[in-house]
């Protein structure tokens, strides 16, 4: 992995646009009022031979013509010219460029080999082609086609996809969710998706870092990049074309067929999700399905270490909201925690006319808990050793409200952090309560809307420490029930030696694979 000239890259002194335009809809156009929109500090030199001046600012020929070499150059022109523009760049002594231009196909005679090759002669960074650019807030930089100003922050967004990109940026301005750093790599020549992870897993300004990706063209890089990222800070991962349909419809698959050949395609089993799945697994990162789980994956991890365990204890006022939290959790695969018998008592003292025996989780303190009733019920929960996090749900009513329960809430959590159970984390619920949510977030607590999003934030946690726990896990070298038929396999390969092939033929495969138990695309002949 390289961050080589990342500083040009993404902390640049100055811009050129080969392609500006003053044309409304022209890429260069766009281009250009993002960046003087967002007040980049340095210089930003247009560059177009058939105009003096781009919307008011002094135009050069040539990149040749530069004052001096830029240290980010943006191009914007047709495919046939992008080679020659990248090669002006290196001969000018520019550090790193983004192409934001389509169409330069692919293969050892394309354009886009040729662009790789003028940008390796001169140690020129490349980003793109089809990039959608790459944005820097806090360093007032926006080289990029977003349809609004990305906000400052501390997240990291890395994407193969530009409208992938342009969504997860749209999204989280809707938010009040803001950027360290965004680059969509788009066809990825030069600077690729390890080469990004290995900066912004060193960055810090980057609390954690959202990866968006489609393929992973060279594994071994890929998963020592991501490794490393991930011991550093949280990485959540979306993948888009998980299933086949999605990967035909945007270009990137034929439908996986496989024939009785000689060559089998053996790019058809490498796509197979389950491999992408198990490699983010064992990278440590926290794989997502859609973007509400992104962010909410986010702004867990923001508010909430990483804890041991998987077992959820909920406190309700009422029976039917915490049934729902359960059926969450049983989706989800998580663990309902039992009650221990020092609970059951402290909950009967909490509760008027209940005994021990009255009490199971979900814990239902009745329609008309008040704050000093949710505090103790919360706090027996907290020291009870049979749960390992608990999830507390107010629904308001004239009896128990919002802003109220919610100010016990955060004082029964301070009281229990500074007891045996101080590390024992709280998740919260305050239903159609914007005041109450307020009180739960500045006092550091992670509070949901919705007893589903709760339940899907404590389930992160507990993949997110799980993918952790990966990280140090040596795998063995073979399952422990495997007991593979080493004379089939044996007999599979020393018949294909006698018969001169090097390539087993489909169903030689799959017999080979049944010997050591691998599971397999069945094979259609």
């Amino acid at each position: 992995m390289s961050t080589y000239r990342f500083d040009r890259l993404l902390s640049p002194r100055s811009v050129a646009l080969v392609g500006a335009s003053a044309r409304p809809n022209a890429f260069g156009a766009a281009i250009l009022r993002n960046l003087r929109e967002a007040g980049f500090a340095g210089p930003i030199w247009p560059v177009n031979p058939r105009h003096d001046s781009v919307d008011g600012v002094q135009a050069f020929a040539d990149l040749a013509d530069l004052p001096e070499p830029a240290d980010l150059v943006v191009i914007v022109t047709p495919p046939e010219t992008v080679p020659e523009v990248v090669a002006a760049a290196g001969r000018k002594g520019c550090g790193a460029a983004v192409v934001i231009t389509t169409g330069l196909g692919s293969g050892p005679d394309s354009l886009a080999e040729a662009a790789r090759a003028a940008a390796r002669r001169h140690s020129l960074r490349l980003v793109g082609p089809d990039s959608m650019g790459l944005a820097v807030p806090g360093n007032a930089l926006n080289a990029s086609l977003l349809a609004r100003a990305p906000l400052p922050g501390d997240l990291a967004l890395i994407s193969q996809s530009r409208t992938v990109a342009a969504g997860i940026v749209a999204w989280a301005q809707g938010r009040g969710t803001g950027f360290s750093g965004i680059v969509s790599l788009g066809n990825a020549l030069d600077v690729d998706i390890a080469d990004c992870l290995d900066h912004f897993a060193a960055d810090i300004r980057t609390r954690a870092i959202l990866l968006s990706i489609a393929t992973v063209t060279d594994a071994p890089k890929f998963m020592s990049a991501a490794r490393a990222a991930a011991r550093a800070k949280p990485v959540v991962v979306i993948r888009s074309g998980r299933h086949d349909a999605a990967r035909i419809a945007d270009g990137r698959a034929a439908p996986p067929v496989l024939t009785h050949t000689g060559i089998t395609h053996t790019g058809i089993l490498a796509r197979t999700d389950a491999v992408y799945d198990a490699a983010f697994r064992r990278a440590g990162l926290l794989r997502v399905q859609d973007l509400d789980e992104m962010f909410s994956a986010v702004e867990t991890l923001g508010r909430q270490r990483p804890f041991p365990g998987r077992r959820l204890a909920i406190l309700a006022n009422g029976r039917g909201v915490g049934a729902i939290a359960v059926d969450r959790l049983i989706d989800l695969g998580g663990s309902l925690a039992g009650l221990s018998e020092e609970t059951r008592a402290r909950l009967a003292a909490a509760v008027p006319g209940t005994g021990p025996q009255d009490w199971r989780n979900p814990v239902d303190i009745g329609a008309d808990a008040d704050g000093p009733r949710y505090a103790a019920a919360l706090e027996a929960l907290m020291a009870d050793r049979d749960n390992d996090a608990v999830l507390v749900i107010n629904v308001p009513t004239a009896l128990s409200g919002g802003s109220a329960v919610a100010s016990e809430i955060v004082e029964a959590v301070k009281r229990g952090r500074k007891g045996a159970f101080r590390a024992r984390p709280v998740f919260a619920v305050t239903v159609g309560d914007e005041a109450a949510g307020e009180i739960l977030s500045q006092a550091g607590i992670p509070r949901f809307a919705t007893d589903a999003d709760a339940v899907e934030g404590f389930t992160h946690l507990v993949r997110y420490r799980e993918a952790q726990d990966d990280l140090t896990t040596t795998p063995a070298v073979l399952p422990d029930d495997l007991v593979p038929d080493a004379g089939a396999a044996r007999a599979i390969v020393d018949r294909v030696l006698a018969d001169g092939r090097t390539w087993l033929d489909p169903r030689e495969m799959a017999d080979l694979l049944a010997a050591y138990g691998i599971p397999a695309q069945p094979v259609t002949l």
